[in-house]
């Protein structure tokens, strides 16, 4: 319980006229000059005031004499907020995830009587107040070289996260990969060259990588920053030859078995394989021309099975693949190589 302390004194005529007045209650001046005779005068002054505080109610929040509440407020922070914000009392009530500050006190992001931010935000709201809470966000992005285009652009953190309430984990304000097509619906320019529209290529091509069937980019990318190249969450080479490590595929092998590549020979490990040869291993496993995984395969979708790329990107060019799959292997005719066989079953003997 909290008492005003004129009150909690017994100096009612602090605030009131025992006699005459030209205010209502007896009060010897207008709120928010009476309250002002106390309460520093500078805290309703700022860029952006409060509505209340603006038209001198000061007792839209707080009760003058006593209150079950801190600070004399009518209510809890929250339910004080919601007595005018109700369209924001109903978010919270329909949506599955709500940011902890707000769901702790809307006064942990908001200034309630004035500041020099707009919405009343006690810091800019599209990163500086952010990072108050998420420091260990801010450390990550300023130490990673390679950067998120988002964090750029005028909303920052708020093109993809709602400070208040989602349907989604992290409050996006959308389902990952929608939210990542409200970019990438358009090729973009980047400091190492371009992206293409990512929409418009998985609309075109159905046979969708893993991640993006579950519908999360964020499987293989970090949505903030990264050391790695195109922003993924661990390494991958970034050119189309790489000496063979297990290390520089740590990406691709959070979900797929290192003994792909690391096995000679096999009959069970994978099925492009010439009777026993592992042909990944031929591919990928050398110190000098290593060819990388998306040397052949595409990381994101393709209309071929298994991921298989139409062209190989070499250089400025795009080299056709032209894979051919039959019941018990395939052939391929890129212009790396002849036109070459393999069977699972008898040994093509390729020249």
């Amino acid at each position: 319980k909290s008492i005003h302390p004129p009150v909690k004194d017994g100096m009612c005529t602090n605030c009131h006229d025992p006699h005459q007045s030209e205010y209502k209650f007896q009060l010897k001046n207008e709120p928010p000059q009476l309250c002002f005779t106390c309460h520093e005068e500078s805290m309703a002054k700022g860029k952006y005031v409060h509505g209340p505080v603006a038209t001198g109610e000061c007792s839209v929040c707080h009760n003058p004499h006593q209150s079950n509440f801190p600070k004399m407020l009518m209510a809890n922070v929250n339910e004080v907020c919601f007595t005018c914000h109700s369209d924001k009392a109903d978010a919270f009530k329909n949506k599955k995830f709500v940011h902890a500050p707000v769901e702790d006190s809307c006064a942990n992001c908001h200034s309630p009587h004035a500041g020099e931010y707009q919405f009343n935000l006690k810091a800019d709201g599209s990163r500086d107040l952010c990072f108050t809470c998420h420091e260990d966000k801010k450390d990550s992005i300023s130490k990673a070289s390679v950067k998120h285009g988002g964090l750029d652009t005028e909303k920052k953190c708020l093109a993809c996260h709602d400070p208040h309430v989602s349907d989604y984990a992290k409050q996006l304000i959308a389902q990952p990969v929608d939210l990542c097509m409200n970019c990438h619906n358009k090729p973009l320019k980047t400091p190492s060259g371009g992206i293409m529209d990512m929409k418009a290529y998985l609309s075109k091509n159905n046979d969708h990588h893993g991640p993006i069937k579950q519908r999360d980019c964020s499987a293989c990318h970090n949505t903030h920053g990264s050391d790695n190249f195109r922003m993924l969450r661990e390494s991958f080479p970034p050119l189309f030859y790489a000496p063979f490590d297990p290390k520089n595929y740590a990406l691709c092998f959070n979900c797929h078995e290192k003994t792909l590549v690391l096995d000679q020979n096999t009959t069970t490990l994978t099925n492009f394989r010439n009777s026993d040869q592992n042909l990944h291993f031929v591919h990928v496993n050398k110190q000098l021309k290593g060819r990388t995984c998306r040397a052949c395969h595409d990381a994101h979708a393709t209309k071929n099975p298994k991921h298989i790329r139409d062209s190989v990107p070499f250089a400025t060019w795009a080299l056709p693949i032209q894979f051919k799959i039959t019941k018990t292997g395939g052939q391929c005719s890129p212009g790396c190589h002849q036109t070459f066989g393999y069977d699972r079953g008898t040994p093509v003997k390729n020249r």
